[in-house]
């Protein structure tokens, strides 16, 4: 029979969708099982709708054969068959799709559940192929035809021998080449492994020979090759299971299998949407970050199925980057197998799922904070940070989403509280949410700006790591709360009489604190007196947008680029007896004067955390005063 052409472009199309559309070889297992598996569907409906076939769903399966000797593998299945008019109109044209129409002219039925939808899986078997016979009997009938092609040239369809009803694709399989060991795909434990990856929920039995070394019966030392016919495949995905079908430790054991933990999550989240956007989602939030987290190697992502069938390892438009660290998996009948990674990243019900998992995530989170505080806070402490930076991410965009969660250490026992606790505890003239910076709590509490703030009974939020003054100030405002950092310029918390006081003590006081900044140069913008502390002698405060903490943020990263400065004003307590000292010292001995200035710069440097600018010079200072 003379070989006809395919009804397209066929060299490019079909180059097209070998080279383009799949980005792995492998996959074209998954594509074949996953006809065969609609095959048997349909034949599966029509039996319900007629008894007289007297089938049932334990009569259906799917065998996978290999022969390396001829270097073939085979796919079968006792599915509906396809006539010859049928082998020319699904295979001969590519695009189309048998398991699309037949999904659509039964689209108001229950029960139709066909997995492939846009016609060009079959011919991902040329990825791995150098021919491909189709040898197909419909259920009923007495004749079998065979489709066969050897790629783009085209394809013959004549009519064959074939015992059973249902369809068998042989794949002869291209010979090795030194990019490409395709041979791979005939050896049994290749192919179990993939099945079990793509496939492992395909509803039908994929059945397959499969060799095993076994002990010799009465020896004790000496193996044998035993070969057995076993079902491959588990069938039933764990996350289409009711609840009262599976309990928690096997939802936790399949996480720690799957996704390779060592330790519970703290949270099983279990999803199920159905309408506009249909969905089964099994996820999981982990106590800890996942191992290479913080690598450049890590991918977000959950897995993405179609009927319990593996489309993407990873799917990342399924998370937001600030949930990037949650585990899991969605299923969804709204994808084909047959479209590609750059077709998913801009599918309409991909995006809708995922907002439907972040507000799920969200939601999760609030709930475990409020059922199980002490292991929300384990989780808060390992994987916090990501949140946060959630919070200063794409301008703020998120915070309605992400502030309820956030957790900050309190000058009130020191414990950890959500803004939410901090705000309900304000006085009720409080405006604002007040906070401190530093590298750790306790360093904090030493600083001198906080206790003076304490002792006035107002609680500080302790912010100890880089990323929290960023979200504070993404935020901006919570409950028309503002955020206070108690470190800044123009933070005080003075009566409009001792403001006045202050600032007529400051404007006595130009002159020697011109002096004063004439020694330090650049290093601070303004000198001036404060009533806002207790027992400390001097303390610097940022003055403008950029505070100390985020100087040493920006100047810690390894960027390359230019360094920051905060703009900063030397404040000294009016009330210490520093004070005193150098007003005397402005009078009598305006040199030294100088030098005290210095010190008590580098003083409040140190305070601050900063970097001390001369050493040595601080050093010769402090000795000179004790000699």
């Amino acid at each position: 029979m003379a070989t006809k052409k395919f009804k397209a472009e066929s060299q490019k199309l079909l180059d097209m969708m070998i080279n383009s559309i799949y980005t792995h070889k492998e996959i074209f297992l998954r594509e074949l099982i996953s006809n065969a598996s609609d095959a048997i569907d349909k034949l599966y409906y029509r039996s319900l709708g007629d008894s007289s076939l007297g089938l049932d769903r334990s009569d259906f399966s799917i065998r996978i054969d290999t022969d390396k000797d001829a270097r073939t593998l085979t796919i079968s299945d006792n599915g509906c068959g396809m006539t010859a008019e049928e082998l020319e109109t699904n295979l001969g044209t590519i695009a189309h799709s048998g398991s699309f129409n037949f999904k659509k002219d039964n689209e108001k039925k229950e029960d139709i559940d066909v997995i492939g939808q846009f016609g060009v899986g079959f011919y991902s078997a040329f990825m791995v192929a150098d021919k491909v016979t189709v040898d197909s009997k419909p259920y009923g009938s007495d004749s079998a035809n065979r489709w066969e092609s050897s790629g783009a040239d085209g394809y013959t369809v004549t009519p064959c021998e074939k015992e059973n009803y249902g369809t068998t694709v042989t794949l002869h399989i291209k010979e090795d080449t030194d990019d490409e060991k395709y041979g791979e795909y005939l050896d049994t434990y290749r192919l179990e492994s993939l099945i079990r990856k793509y496939s492992d929920y395909i509803r039908y039995p994929i059945i397959m020979k499969v060799t095993t070394s076994k002990l010799k019966e009465g020896s004790k030392d000496e193996y044998e090759d035993v070969t057995t016919e076993e079902t491959v495949n588990s069938m039933t995905p764990i996350w289409k299971k009711s609840d009262d079908e599976v309990k928690e430790d096997e939802l936790i054991r399949f996480y720690k299998d799957k996704f390779f933990d060592y330790e519970d999550p703290v949270r099983v989240i279990r999803a199920k949407a159905e309408g506009s956007v249909t969905y089964n989602a099994l996820l999981y939030i982990p106590k800890h970050a996942p191992f290479n987290y913080y690598s450049k190697n890590f991918e977000k992502g959950l897995q993405l199925y179609s009927n319990g069938v593996l489309i993407m390892e990873k799917c990342a438009d399924l998370l937001p980057d600030y949930f990037g660290f949650v585990s899991g998996l969605v299923d969804s009948e709204d994808f084909s197998l047959n479209i590609s990674r750059e077709m998913l990243q801009h599918d309409r019900q991909l995006k809708a799922i995922a907002k439907s998992l972040e507000k799920k995530i969200k939601n999760e989170l609030v709930k475990l904070m409020q059922d199980d505080r002490g292991k929300y806070e384990e989780f808060f402490k390992a994987l916090g940070s990501q949140i946060k930076y959630g919070v200063y991410s794409d301008y703020g965009m998120h915070k309605d989403m992400l502030s309820d969660l956030l957790l900050f250490c309190s000058s009130k026992e020191k414990k950890l509280v959500t803004l939410a606790e901090y705000v309900s505890r304000m006085p009720e003239d409080q405006k604002t949410i007040y906070y401190a910076c530093g590298e750790s709590v306790d360093k904090i509490d030493m600083l001198p700006q906080t206790e003076a703030v304490k002792e006035k009974g107002l609680e500080i939020l302790y912010l100890t790591e880089d990323i929290d003054e960023f979200a504070l100030k993404a935020i901006d405002k919570y409950n028309d709360k503002t955020f206070t950092n108690i470190g800044a310029g123009d933070f005080d918390l003075s009566t409009d009489e001792e403001k006045e006081q202050i600032k007529k003590l400051n404007e006595e006081s130009e002159g020697m604190f011109g002096i004063m900044k004439e020694a330090l140069g650049d290093g601070v913008k303004e000198i001036r007196f404060t009533n806002k502390l207790k027992n400390h002698p001097v303390c610097l405060a940022s003055v403008g947008e950029i505070t100390i903490e985020m100087e040493k943020v920006y100047n810690a990263m390894p960027s390359g680029g230019p360094k920051i400065k905060a703009e900063l004003a030397l404040e000294i307590n009016s009330n210490h007896p520093i004070a005193e000292r150098i007003k005397a010292l402005y009078l009598s001995d305006k040199d030294k004067l100088k030098d005290y200035a210095k010190i008590l710069y580098t003083q409040a440097r140190i305070i601050e955390g900063l970097p001390v600018e001369n050493p040595t010079e601080y050093g010769d200072l402090i000795c000179g005063l004790l000699v």
